[in-house]
């Protein structure tokens, strides 16, 4: 009787591997709203065939984050409506996530990587490095987004979150609005470790709503949607 044979182990798909290239790039900023993504120049700049490109872009297509344009893709420029949707969905959903990791946080343990985050914020709010606080803040959100028991939850949180990520790119290098994303920070990491989950919703509630009128009036959306 032949033994048990364990699984081969694979590398990740190379469609996959492309999918989380091209939305870390457009996460990021390096892919810009507008720019034309085609597949024969993005097979040639990755190193790959047509297909797992086509795949991805599809992927990325379905998750809202790229929209079909001509015989191309192109990361879709936001209007204040599309900012003002998102946030909302957002408002929705990440309140109530924190409510229930609050439990948890409660623990100083659990709670550390939530305030190393945080103080890896405000050193590099300090610095005036742009790129660091952009790490730094999604170091915070991973730290608890990773005590929600829901994958479709989590999911649902950083799609929706990548969905005005390039919004942040453009607008972070601005210390007031760093100064207001880091305020928000403050509250909610206070709350968590406190274990109040009724004061993390609360203030991931204040966050979300002073982090799109920033953002929203450091692009010019809000000035151009008044006049």
């Amino acid at each position: 009787m032949v033994p048990a044979l364990k699984p081969v182990e694979r590398p990740r798909a190379l469609s996959e591997q492309v999918y989380q290239t091209l939305r870390a790039n457009v996460r990021n900023g390096k892919i810009l709203p507008g720019q034309a993504l085609q597949e024969v120049q993005l097979a040639a700049l990755l190193g790959v065939s047509r297909t797992p490109v086509r795949e991805a872009l599809t992927r990325l297509a379905s998750d809202g984050l790229v929209s079909v344009d001509g015989r191309s893709f192109v990361v879709p420029s936001l209007s204040i409506g599309d900012v003002d949707d998102i946030y909302e969905v957002r408002s929705l959903l990440e309140p109530e996530a924190l409510r229930r990791v609050a439990a948890q946080t409660a623990n100083p343990t659990v709670c550390a990587p939530i305030l190393q985050a945080l103080e890896a914020s405000v050193a590099a709010h300090k610095a005036g490095d742009n790129e660091a606080f952009m790490e730094a803040n999604a170091r915070f959100r991973r730290a608890w987004l990773a005590l929600v028991p829901n994958p479709r939850l989590v999911h649902a949180v950083e799609l929706y979150a990548d969905h005005v990520q390039h919004l942040r790119t453009l607008t972070l290098g601005s210390a007031k609005v760093r100064n207001v994303v880091l305020g928000g920070l403050k509250v909610i990491a206070r709350a968590l470790c406190a274990g109040d989950g009724d004061a993390a919703a609360r203030a991931m509630q204040d966050h979300l709503t002073a982090a799109k009128h920033a953002f929203s009036v450091a692009t010019g959306l809000r000035h151009a949607a008044s006049k």
